[in-house]
């Protein structure tokens, strides 16, 4: 019989939202640094620190992927020589921390930013119990990794996305039962946007909300669902769209 340990299930889901919300991912046992790596055109290798938190040793193994966008914003991760970890597989003992460099193998690009992905996941070893074989999940982390020439930058262009009226409803009446608006954000740029809140809002009050944290990349766009905070009646609005790096855009729309 096999079993998967429920407390590593949840713990790769705990890891997963670490990883965007901490300057330290976690994942199981281990723990890497930065969290997102960023890079310049002069930039040849920069260090990544991997860290065992646990009391027994722990195998990494790391994998390389360009990172791009359908124009729905759909992730696609595809296998790349473009860079390397050195090494590529590390063993660390209990509580050892070990600092390993990533280098860009690639010409950078001078027009736009090249953007990648760098995921270090656990190599599992099947464990023998009592009560028949256990094989542990195989936790892992994901890295973005940027490099960015000087002038390279986001163009972002929000605007809401017309609501489709439910079947056989005739009522026009503001309702927070109606559905939840939703926004469009397309990203002209050569640089990537991470969208980290966008506040529907007329004068001083919101009507609905977004939190997260994600990415637009070049040439695609996203469509975000907010949470309705007040009734939405028709007329002019804004919508407020913070960034990671601390900066606003407002872009005014009107709400039907």
């Amino acid at each position: 019989m096999i079993r998967i340990p429920s407390r590593l299930a949840a713990g790769l889901l705990a890891a997963s939202v670490l990883a965007a919300a901490t300057p330290v991912a976690l994942a199981g046992v281990f723990s890497v640094t930065p969290v997102r790596i960023y890079m310049a055109p002069r930039d040849r290798a920069v260090a990544v620190t991997l860290t065992n938190e646990g009391d027994s040793a722990n195998v990494l193994q790391a994998e390389l992927h360009t990172w791009t966008q359908d124009a729905d914003g759909t992730d696609r991760l595809t296998p790349t020589d473009d860079l390397i970890l050195s090494p590529p597989i590390i063993k660390l003992a209990p509580r050892a921390r070990q600092v390993v460099r990533l280098a860009l193998l690639r010409a950078p690009d001078p027009a736009r930013q090249l953007t990648y992905r760098l995921i270090v996941r656990e190599v599992p070893e099947a464990l023998e119990g009592a009560k028949g074989i256990q094989v542990p999940i195989a936790l892992a982390l994901s890295m973005p990794v940027f490099i960015t020439p000087p002038k390279a930058q986001r163009a972002m262009a929000c605007s809401l996305v017309p609501a489709t009226p439910a079947a056989g409803s005739a009522s026009t009446a503001p309702s927070l039962a109606a559905p939840a608006p939703q926004v469009r954000c397309a990203n002209s740029g050569n640089a990537y946007a991470q969208i980290r809140q966008i506040v529907l809002q007329r004068g001083n009050t919101a009507l609905a909300r977004f939190e997260g944290g994600s990415y637009v990349l070049p040439g695609a766009a996203q469509t975000l669902t907010l949470k309705a905070e007040q009734a939405v009646a028709p007329g002019a609005a804004e919508l407020s769209v913070s960034f990671d790096d601390g900066q606003n855009q407002v872009f005014s729309v009107v709400l039907p």
